[in-house]
């Protein structure tokens, strides 16, 4: 447990990932690019010294993880959020699969959550029972600027998506996070709009909608929907960086 000024604090790390990303796993150039992209924004909002390859980037491994979070860093407890982008990457880029996998391995120190998109119609709700089976899955990740086929993404307002939110509520699983925030090429700025946020929240009143990244960079809206709804709750991951780099702006924004 982190130790600071004589009181210990039990760590939750709420928004990781167990990521293959490397050029064996990417199956266009679009893999490619998400990485490349993911990776600038570690190397330009990192610490100098904190700053990785893009070998050692794009292939994190499980040695990897266990030590930068648990025996450098201070997380008691992590909790993955999957990315599965299936047309980017061969095996999927963050899957519950994967995650699961690792976290059955350390069940005291990992866990996992599931994950859903409503373009897989009937057949993915067949699949969000059988994950919740496998893992009890306490929360879903949805990436709504996901590609698919010929589709750029998803509203959480489309029909089928309240499908899957009331299979949330009658499977007991509480917690939907959602990426809403800084996009990563190729994906569509547009796609990562939070407005669709505030009417799934009000209709359902019994989940809790994590918002990840807190809508940048419509963190202003964020911050109104979040006032609006008790529901609403903002993960700051990606977020603090930006804070540390650039608290001018967020100070006028959140004040």
């Amino acid at each position: 447990m982190y130790e600071k000024d004589g009181e210990k604090y039990f760590i939750v790390d709420g928004h990781i990932h167990f990521w293959d990303g490397g050029p064996s796993n990417q199956k266009n150039r679009y893999g490619a690019g998400f990485t490349g992209c993911f990776y600038d924004y570690h190397r330009n909002l990192s610490p100098a010294d904190e700053v990785w390859t893009l070998e050692k980037f794009g292939s994190y491994t499980e040695a990897d993880l266990m030590h930068d979070l648990f025996e450098v860093g201070y997380v008691d407890k992590g909790i993955f959020q999957p990315t599965y982008l299936t047309d980017f990457y061969v095996n999927g880029f963050n899957t519950t699969e994967r995650n699961g996998a690792l976290a059955e391995k350390h069940p005291d120190q990992l866990i996992t959550n599931g994950a859903w998109d409503p373009r897989d119609g009937e057949a993915g709700l067949d699949k969000l029972e059988a994950l919740h089976q496998r893992w009890n899955l306490k929360g879903v990740k949805l990436y709504t600027a996901e590609w698919k086929g010929e589709s750029k993404g998803y509203k959480l307002t489309d029909p089928w998506s309240y499908r899957y939110l009331e299979k949330c509520e009658q499977l007991g699983i509480r917690n939907i996070h959602i990426h809403k925030g800084p996009t990563i090429y190729p994906l569509n700025r547009d796609a990562f709009d939070v407005a669709d946020v505030d009417d799934v929240a009000t209709a359902f009143p019994n989940l809790n909608f994590i918002i990840e990244h807190v809508g940048l960079p419509r963190l202003e809206d964020f911050c109104w929907i979040a006032t609006q709804e008790p529901n609403v709750y903002g993960g700051l991951a990606v977020a603090m960086p930006f804070i540390h780099t650039r608290p001018r702006y967020f100070a006028q924004v959140i004040g």
